[in-house]
């Protein structure tokens, strides 16, 4: 080894920085008395795996989300439709359930499922819909349980309702069940209405925290004090419209995707109390920024953006297992618009690093949802309109 390469070795372990600032005395020692050091060599980089891309089910018309429940089965729900199925072995079956219920408008409709960890003793799963009630409209979480034969699901409660509806245009609306805690986070749309984003004690435009069972708020949610039940539930606000939540396993951080106006699409590190600055108001202006720092408080950015001009993010989740290769720890994202999977790396503080948009799953047209399988394969649904898919993604 050279005195050079000696200076610099020892000035890396002692975390001086560059080599013009080891001291004297130091770079004497290093010149004349250190015996020589091996350098290691850097870990390669993992490489991205082919895919293989395979069909679960066709025939469908705008599948919003799927969940597995055991057996190789699966709960689809279809928007439009307001229809709910279990899938097995290629084959469709319709759940009886009070579709004639189910209120559909423009964006909203039958749309996100999260399927209970205990499911094989408890048979519960819940769902987010449009909802009618007479006359009146709202979005609701509602809590099912399905029969043992699979052809039925019998409501259990709403576990919460008065989710606010317009035309039925941003209409949200993802729920997950935390794995360490009873909660259920709600991800909501402002309902194209500029008041609710920023009010706290509207229910849309938010990222909703709640007991999974009761509907009730946590006492640890960031407004669990304040005299309005609905802002009790409230644990971030200024969000435009919910498309994806996901929990990061090696962390427990929450993430939560929405779509932009003509820009910005983002996804959010969520953090209780959060404001992440959506402010349409009056009359719903969307060439506001989607962060707007100009608003009283402070305002939380995007971890990651999409520019301009919008691609149109939905359902996320983090992919797992060494199988995937450079994939493995990304958050990967369906994406509508732009008609891929976006696959997200960020470091252990969520700063973005890199992304990637592998061509195997640029062909299938627009992508709503994506969830991940106990052994770390992945399900991803077409919403084309017409001969939809239930696709299953694997690292070949």
């Amino acid at each position: 080894m050279t005195s050079r390469s000696a200076v610099f070795v020892l000035a890396a372990a002692l975390g001086l920085g560059a080599l013009g600032t080891v001291p004297p005395a130091l770079a004497k020692e290093a010149a004349g008395s250190l015996s020589p050091i091996q350098a290691e060599a850097p870990a390669p980089r993992a490489k991205a795996p082919g895919l293989r891309v395979r069909t679960v089910v066709g025939g469908l018309t705008n599948p919003w989300d799927v969940q597995p429940i055991g057996g190789g089965r699966f709960l689809v729900t279809e928007r439009d439709r307001a229809r709910l199925s279990v899938v097995r072995k290629g084959q469709r079956r319709t759940v009886r359930f009070p579709s004639a219920k189910v209120w559909v408008s423009g964006e909203t409709g039958l749309m996100s499922l999260a399927v209970d960890p205990a499911f094989d003793r408890t048979r519960r799963f819940w769902t987010c819909q449009g909802w009618q009630t007479g006359s009146s409209q709202d979005v609701r979480v509602s809590l099912w349980k399905l029969s043992d034969d699979t052809r039925r699901a019998t409501l259990v409660r709403h576990v919460v309702t008065g989710l606010p509806t317009t035309s039925g245009r941003h209409g949200g609306c993802r729920v997950l069940l935390d794995t360490g805690s009873t909660a259920l986070y709600v991800g909501t749309g402002d309902a194209a209405d500029p008041a609710n984003p920023r009010s706290l004690t509207s229910l849309g435009g938010k990222v909703l925290r709640v007991h999974r069972r009761t509907g009730r708020a946590l006492p640890d949610n960031p407004f669990a004090d304040a005299a309005d039940p609905r802002q009790r539930l409230v644990w971030t606000y200024g969000h435009r419209n919910v498309q994806g939540l996901a929990q990061r396993p090696s962390d427990g951080s929450v993430v939560s995707v929405e779509h932009g106006s003509d820009r910005d699409d983002e996804v959010n590190a969520l953090s209780p109390g959060a404001d992440f600055g959506w402010n349409p108001g009056p009359g719903y202006d969307e060439s506001v920024p989607m962060t707007d720092q100009s608003l009283p408080g402070e305002q939380t950015e995007a971890i990651w953006s999409s520019g301009n001009p919008t691609i149109a993010t939905s359902g996320a989740t983090w992919v797992e297992g060494r199988q995937w290769g450079s994939y493995a720890g990304t958050l990967a994202v369906a994406v509508l618009k732009g008609e891929e999977v976006l696959f997200l790396r960020f470091d252990d503080d969520l700063v973005l690093q890199r992304t990637s948009a592998p061509a195997a799953l640029q062909r299938y047209g627009r992508l709503r949802s994506v969830t991940r399988l106990a052994n770390g394969q992945l399900l991803v649904t077409t919403s084309n309109g017409a001969d939809d898919r239930v696709l299953r993604v694997s690292p070949r």
